[in-house]
């Protein structure tokens, strides 16, 4: 744990409203709520950030949200129980993303809501859509984890820990199993999984795992070269920008659609 730094200068943070809710996690959420660039708003992403000391910061400093913004996006950030400027709750990390959803929604109520979550951020929303109060229209989930031991038994003095966790605590284990999890979404309209083929920590076949689970229109969208959570600073940094743009685009134009039935 280290202090958490804006990235923004202080002329940036103006454009952002800061907000703290309070999650079933036990934490004080963080959050930062920004409109468009543009003259209106025609849909509100929520962004979940993946394990790291830049918590929300990752967004900001890797151009996510300036990529939104200038696309007629509000933008959501918070950080993970933990993480950042929160503080610590329990590992129930999927209540922060419901908790912030919710609050979402309560901002911009007439607006559709999309998320936009990676590693930590997309994992654990597989597990926020199971619930019935989750608020989230469409998402994108990047670089996420099949199961915590999928990818914690790459450190294993982790995993050794995780497995006396697992030992002590079998039901949980289970209600946080997000590939099987994922079979019980309710709510959410569509998915996009999105994975990099040279993602060591979470590799194509988890994303493949992810989509044969998934009861709700999805689909899977791979690049060649990037590390994990790395895909913004990658060479398919336009590609990738221009299938965010374009899933979300389609995704607020099928809400739409179904509001109109």
């Amino acid at each position: 744990m280290v202090p958490w730094r804006n990235p923004l200068t202080d002329e940036q943070q103006k454009d952002w409203r800061k907000i703290i809710v309070k999650s079933k996690s036990g934490s004080s959420i963080q959050c930062m709520a920004a409109k468009p660039f543009t003259t209106s708003a025609k849909a509100t992403i929520v962004l979940g950030h993946p394990m790291g000391k830049e918590a929300k910061g990752y967004f900001l400093k890797n151009g996510y949200t300036d990529l939104l913004r200038s696309n007629s996006y509000n933008v959501i950030l918070f950080d993970i129980n933990g993480f950042g400027e929160s503080t610590h709750g329990n590992f129930s990390y999927h209540q922060d993303i419901i908790t912030v959803s919710k609050k979402a929604k309560e901002i911009f109520p007439e607006l559709p809501l999309g998320y936009h979550g990676i590693s930590l951020g997309g994992q654990m929303a597989t597990i926020a859509f199971t619930y019935d109060d989750h608020q989230i229209d469409f998402a994108i989930i990047e670089s996420a984890a099949t199961t915590l031991d999928d990818y914690w038994i790459n450190f294993p003095a982790a995993y050794k820990a995780l497995q006396v966790l697992n030992f002590i605590l079998p039901k949980y284990k289970a209600k946080i199993k997000m590939v099987e999890r994922i079979k019980e979404a309710k709510k959410i309209n569509s998915i996009l999984y999105i994975y990099s083929e040279k993602d060591e920590l979470t590799p194509v076949e988890m994303g493949k795992r992810f989509l044969q689970n998934t009861i709700v229109p999805a689909n899977l969208f791979t690049v060649k070269n990037a590390e994990h959570a790395q895909i913004m600073k990658s060479e398919h940094r336009e590609e990738y920008q221009n299938k965010i743009l374009h899933y979300f685009n389609e995704a607020v134009e099928a809400a739409g659609e179904t509001i109109k039935q």
